[in-house]
């Protein structure tokens, strides 16, 4: 429940995820309304409900510019995929095959940044629609044109009607650690989400001929954005509780509904803006939201019973646990040795703003934080979601867990100080004083500590330092610094410890 208290009290600055969420009911549902004018049937307004959903969902270039033409690729993976599907119906052994090789590739295509991960979200959704429509040679001409259409409505909306993010900062989107390593990361994680569909291919037929792909789809989500086998594992356990609370609701909300269009089209807006909401915060609750949508079309299909929603768990169950299987077996990395590189940006990146922010305050015009902080702010969420395996309520490591709680801590203590050493900076007040150049050393001084072997010593948190008495627009900036100085000290137990947390090569 916690997760679920977090979406609604999660900051939302510029309330960019309300705009988020509100743009994609209004593309998905233009989507949807056109379809059905231009004639399409039930399936088709489903296969063109999903292509907007994932043109709105999944494209996270850096530029408007490439988000559009990421947007203009899709088809161009997706429809070629739709036609191996269909043309592979009645063949099961291939067309079981091509499922595991479109998911391999999905998932390689990730080393090409956020254009390839959107592609390859799109080529596997594609094929996964086909096997939930039962899509057959003949459907494709309409099918075809379901997408084409839902695609440029989905584009018209995004880059047209409601283009908000021409008026925000670009995003800076930090790279796994490494550098080269992400092409081989990649690789490892391509071989073990094929690894792990292969197996729920195999037992999910085996739970069930007709809805086996459930398994397979599970699978593949588990493995998004995640990089190591406690994210993997923490995952697909918030992904069977989002699955099993959303079956819950969907007893009491869209079995009643029995398929009545009118309702069941608002219900199913209300989860597409819960999907979008919540998904930046919440993994339970964006599965909770997707489950009750698939139930929701499920009831538009004419097929929706109880037994449906127990055998979906029971393919989520298997999806998840052969992702689980495939991070353990298959080409292992640690949550320790991901944690370990994470954090270590995110201190270099506390030490760049400060410099930055100094910077700025010594009267130099270029310098500037402010794109340092946004990235510093990315770079504390990967660091939350590669300690989240250590934090679970489920781990029974108390120690480690205490350690990473008060990591956490300590690093949101960080990020708080230079908010306000930036606030400070983009004052024009603020002027130079000599007492700035050695605190930022000492900063400085502590970061590498902590990235390259010495302890620092413990530093008491006070406002005055060198010169005292003087007081004016540079005394919140030393108040900041040292309170960051104080942080980054405190920072050297638990990752230099006994059990420490990361940063430690063996561990």
């Amino acid at each position: 429940m916690e997760s679920m208290k977090r979406v609604f009290v999660a900051p939302d600055p510029g309330r960019v995820r309300l705009r988020f969420a509100v743009r994609a009911v209004l593309g998905i549902g233009a989507a949807v309304a056109l379809c059905g004018l231009a004639g399409q049937p039930l399936a088709g307004a489903v296969a063109g409900g999903l292509a907007a959903l994932l043109a709105l969902f999944t494209v996270t270039d850096a530029t408007v510019r490439g988000q559009a033409v990421s947007t203009a690729l899709l088809p161009a993976v997706g429809l070629p995929v739709l036609a191996v599907a269909a043309l592979l119906h009645d063949q099961p052994v291939a067309r079981d095959l091509a499922f595991l090789a479109v998911t391999g590739a999905g998932v390689y295509a990730r080393r090409w940044g956020p254009r390839g991960h959107s592609l390859g979200v799109f080529a596997f959704m594609t094929y996964f629609v086909a096997q939930f429509l039962h899509t057959t040679p003949s459907q494709l001409p309409g099918l075809y044109a379901a997408v084409l259409l839902s695609v440029a409505t989905a584009a018209a909306v995004r880059f047209g009607l409601w283009c908000y993010e021409r008026h925000l900062p670009a995003p800076v989107v930090p790279a796994p650690p490494g550098g080269r390593g992400l092409a081989r990361g990649t690789t490892r994680q391509a071989l073990q989400a094929t690894a792990g569909a292969g197996f729920a291919l195999v037992v999910g037929h085996l739970v069930s001929g007709d809805r086996w792909y459930w398994a397979v789809g599970a699978t593949w989500w588990v493995f998004v954005n995640t990089s190591s086998r406690g994210e993997t594992l923490v995952r697909g356990f918030r992904r069977v509780a989002g699955t099993v609370l959303g079956i819950g609701l969907g007893l009491l909300v869209a079995v009643p509904v029995a398929g009545a269009a009118l309702p069941s089209a608002v219900l199913a807006a209300a989860c597409v803006f819960g999907i979008f909401y919540s998904a930046a915060v919440s993994y339970t609750w964006m599965m909770l939201c997707v489950t009750l949508l698939a139930e929701l079309l499920y009831g538009l299909l004419g097929v929706l019973t109880p037994a449906l929603l127990a055998l979906r768990l029971a393919e989520t169950a298997v999806g998840a646990l052969g992702a689980a299987l495939a991070v353990l077996l298959v080409l292992p990395v640690t949550t320790h040795a991901v944690t370990d590189g994470w954090i270590q940006r995110a201190l270099r990146c506390v030490h760049a703003c400060t410099a930055e922010a100094a910077a700025r305050i010594a009267g130099d015009t270029d310098a500037d934080p402010a794109p340092r902080l946004a990235e510093l702010e990315r770079l504390l969420g990967r660091v939350r979601l590669s300690v989240a395996p250590l934090t679970h309520p489920l781990n029974p490591l108390r120690t480690r867990k205490r350690r990473a709680r008060r990591v956490l801590a300590l690093l949101d203590d960080c990020a708080r100080e230079i908010h306000g050493l930036v606030a400070v900076a983009a004052d024009p007040v603020a002027s130079h004083d000599a007492r700035l150049p050695a605190a930022c050393g000492r900063v400085a001084a502590a970061v590498e500590a902590l990235t390259g072997g010495a302890v620092p010593a413990r530093t008491e948190r006070t406002g005055r330092t060198g010169r005292t008495g003087r007081t004016g627009a540079v005394e919140p900036v030393l108040v900041h610094l040292h309170g960051l100085e104080h942080a980054l000290a405190e920072l050297a137990a638990p990752l230099r410890g006994p059990a420490p947390l990361g940063l430690d090569r063996a561990a």
